[in-house]
């Protein structure tokens, strides 16, 4: 077969909020992702030996079996008991590393989308979601994409109806030395905050239905006035980390911002804009204070899907 190409998208958090501790030791959460225009790109091409290769143009990158490109190729494989099947995998990578923004999550799960066509397994969406949930808790959101409410671990998705993010779009920076943990942010927010965890399925399904029938899932159906993002993690790495809160002072600071957060557990930072014009105008006008601090900077627009398969022949 011809090679296969797929585009994964990176995504943002407009709402992430730790309801308590699960008994698996996953913290239990609601929250609302959000794809952007951001992407990875993986270009795919069978062998006859059997081999699982991975090659990046990002140095930083390991190419073994700790990424999640090849763990996902290596899941697939045995899932489907063909171990002969081979693949050389070769990755552009644009999202930054360890930024927040899922990036290996949607590596992986565009390598399940990218592979199920390379070896014409056609297992179904049911069936990759399932592994994708497997691999980590961000990629069956990357495999589906869009604007969704994310429930569980992230795992667990409700596609909101968003009329109004699909054309927005948002300045997002991050600082190339700074780097958050995590592991370290959960543990962080668990010693802090665990006062208000709650502990029981009926007070997390109230919190979802709080969040379903919330402000910010009406304003992204165009029916109100976009809240104040609300990310819990936020609040327990921002104190800590000063690169974080000179970057959402920078962008508060700019114009024309609907809300300013940070993504995930950080470091990526981004202020939300009605379009690109607009966050474009933004970066302009920081230009200087942006580059004075270090920060890299990108204009992306939100984006309605998650991985998919590039069809128009367009080099990486």
């Amino acid at each position: 077969m011809a090679d296969v190409t797929v585009r994964a998208p990176a995504k943002i958090n407009l709402h992430l909020e730790v309801l308590g501790l699960r008994p698996d030791g996953y913290h239990e959460l609601a929250m609302v992702m959000q794809s952007i225009d951001l992407a990875d790109t993986l270009v795919l091409r069978t062998t006859a030996d059997a081999m699982i290769r991975l090659r990046s143009d990002n140095a930083d990158l390991p190419s073994d079996g700790t990424n999640l490109i090849v763990r996902a190729a290596e899941l697939l494989r045995s899932r489907v008991g063909l171990p002969e099947l081979g693949v050389d995998i070769t990755l552009h990578k644009r999202i930054p590393i360890g930024a927040g923004l899922a990036g290996g999550s949607s590596d992986g799960a565009a390598a399940l989308v990218g592979l199920d066509a390379l070896w014409g397994l056609a297992l179904g969406s049911e069936r990759l979601h399932g592994l994708a949930a497997e691999l980590g808790s961000d990629m069956p959101f990357c495999l589906e994409g869009g604007t969704q409410l994310c429930f569980g671990r992230g795992e667990r998705l409700e596609p909101v109806t968003a009329h109004g993010a699909p054309g927005q779009a948002v300045l997002l920076i991050k600082h190339p030395e700074a780097s958050v943990s995590t592991p370290w942010a959960y543990g962080r927010c668990r010693d802090l905050r665990s006062d208000f965890y709650l502990d029981a399925e009926a007070d997390f399904e109230q919190r979802r239905q709080a969040l379903r029938q919330g402000p910010l899932v009406t304003a992204l159906a165009g029916r109100g006035p976009l809240p104040h993002l609300r990310n819990d993690l936020q609040a327990v790495v921002e104190p800590e980390v000063a690169s974080i809160r000179a970057g959402l002072d920078l962008l508060r600071r700019g114009p024309g911002a609907l809300a300013v957060a940070m993504s995930g557990s950080g470091p990526s930072l981004f202020a939300l804009h009605p379009d690109l014009a607009t966050a474009e105008a933004a970066r302009e006008s920081l230009a200087e204070p942006l580059e004075a601090l270090g920060f890299d900077a990108w204009c992306c627009r939100c984006g309605g899907s998650g991985v998919s398969l590039v069809t128009d022949g367009s080099a990486p």
